[in-house]
Formats: structure tokens, sequence, C-alpha cells
């Protein structure tokens, strides 16, 4: 049993933290999640009501994950990662109730400041870039660059996104401006990246 008072971090009397894990400072699980085996939690997480973080998941610093989020094993998540409620991961590309493939776990990328939309499915194997932003109840079948912005199912790219979130738009030099943080990203060759 973990000795909560020594590591600095919130667990409500209804959740479960199972032996083995590594768990930030800061951090704050809610009402009836679990924690399984062997996971790594970094500081600052927050973990919403009836969260499930399968054996082996590595959540990075300042991951917000919301209500009736199943995080299962081969997931990894970068930091400033955010789960909206009830999204979901798979970790089985063709999975039957009779037939075991624990050995056969798919890893998912989610990549530094990366926002997964509420009721979003993600298929295992596909990495999600950096700040890329999913809508809400889209269903990501293939790769998702870096600040793209997704909707729908199959997910399809309808934007690019800053790292505050704003979708971007670029003049002729491929230069554009985020509204809010006035950073400045460059789009060449259909990939984006912040310049400033």
């Amino acid at each position: 049993m973990i000795l909560l008072e020594k590591n600095n971090f919130y667990v409500h009397p209804t959740a479960v933290i199972d032996d083995g894990c590594i768990i930030g400072e800061g951090v704050k699980i809610w009402h009836f999640s679990h924690i399984m085996p062997n996971c790594t939690i970094g500081n600052k997480c927050n973990i919403g009501q009836n969260v499930v973080v399968s054996p082996d998941v590595i959540l990075g610093a300042n991951v917000k994950v919301q209500n009736n989020v199943s995080i299962y094993s081969g997931v990894i998540c970068e930091d400033d990662v955010f789960l909206g409620p009830s999204m979901v991961f798979t970790n089985i590309i063709n999975p039957r109730s009779a037939v075991i493939r624990r050995d056969q776990y798919v890893k998912t990328l989610v990549k530094k400041g990366a926002s997964i939309g509420a009721n979003a499915t993600i298929v295992c194997g596909n990495p999600i870039g950096k700040y890329a932003l999913i809508g809400a109840g889209a269903v990501v079948t293939k790769e998702v660059p870096d600040y793209a912005l997704l909707v729908g199912n199959p997910a399809k790219q309808i934007a690019w996104v800053s790292e505050y979130g704003h979708r971007l738009k670029f003049d002729e030099k491929g230069i554009a401006e985020c509204e809010e943080s006035k950073q400045q990203y460059l789009l060449e060759n259909n990939v984006v990246s912040r310049i400033q």
C-alpha cells in the first residue's frame, strides 16, 4: 500500500491504487478511479472520476484526464495532454473475447500538449502529434500530425491550430500568428512548426 501522506498527492477514499505505481507530486485522483499496477503518473496530473489506468501506462506531467476514461496498457501520454470526458483508447486491432492477445497490445503515443475531445475514439497504433486537437466524437484511424485539428468519423483534418488551440490562418509565405499568444508558426511541406 502506498503511504499517501509521504508522497504529496491526493487520492479520494473511494479510489484504488495498486502496488508498483509511481505517483508524482501534486497529483489528484478522484472518486472511484483505479490506478493499476506499475503505472507512472507525472507531477500535477488530475485523474477524474471513474477513470481506469491500466498496467504500465505512462502519463507525463500535468495530464488532465476527465471522467469515465479508460487508459489501456500501451498508451503513453506526454506532458500537458488533455483527455476529454468518456474518450476511448483501444489497444488491440482485432479483439475477440475468446482469444487472449495480451502479448499483442499496440502502443499509442499522445505527444506533448495534445487534446482529445469528449467521446472521441483513438484506434491503437496511431500517434497523436504534439498540440493536435481531436474534436468531440471523432474516430482517429490514422496518424495525426503536430498542430492538426481533426473531426468526424473517420476523423479528417480540417485545419491547423496553435499551442493555445486557436485555428491558424497562414499567409502566402506560410506564416501564421496565434491571436492569443502572438506565437508564429510556419507551414512548409504540409508540416507545421513554431517559429517564435
